[in-house]
């Protein structure tokens, strides 16, 4: 369960050695369950998404101590675990010398296999459509539909114009209810 302890409180903390573990598992309570849905969003594997939250992690320890408050810390964490995902996704797409489309075919087998996935046949419907996207609007829809992020967070995370990002989700929403639509 997140907790609801200010950003501030932690960084605080995290600036003083004697209470950076305690602000460190703070920042985890609140921001951990968060940060994997949305790696999980885009990766779909279970096991990757925690390797990938592991690794997210990490890097938040290690730059956490030079974070400047110019943007939120949360919006900056998503900016991590964003990279971290395009990263993985390419690795994984150079790795197996697959286009992206072929990525998408392998994580929607992933998806029906995985006994992590406990969605209803509309979910799994929705999942399979957001694997059709291209990588831009699959984050930009998931973070305004799963994380009800605002366009202007979003902005921050990926540095993008608030138009482009309003484009690039109604084009989502629009390819999504094509895909949907489809299925029937």
């Amino acid at each position: 369960m997140p907790i609801e302890v200010d950003d501030a409180v932690i960084l605080s903390k995290f600036q003083d050695e004697k209470t950076r573990n305690e602000a460190f598992n703070l920042l985890l309570k609140k921001y951990q369950q968060k940060i994997y849905w949305h790696v999980r969003r885009m990766v779909i594997d279970h096991d990757d998404a925690d390797d990938l939250v592991q690794d997210v992690f990490v890097k938040v320890w290690k730059n956490l101590i030079n974070f400047r408050a110019d943007a939120q810390l949360y919006t900056w964490m998503y900016r991590i675990a964003t990279n971290e995902c395009i990263t993985f996704l390419n690795k994984k797409k150079q790795k197996n010398n697959v286009s992206l489309d072929d990525v998408a075919y392998e994580l929607a087998d992933t998806l029906a296999d995985s006994a992590y996935f406990s969605g209803d046949a509309i979910q799994k419907k929705l999942q399979e459509a957001l694997l059709t996207l291209p990588e831009k609007q699959k984050l930009v829809f998931n973070m305004k539909y799963y994380d009800d992020m605002k366009y202007e967070e979003i902005s921050q995370v990926l540095g993008t114009s608030v138009g482009a990002l309003k484009a690039s989700f109604h084009l989502a929403v629009k390819k999504i209810e094509s895909y949907l639509l489809s299925k029937d």
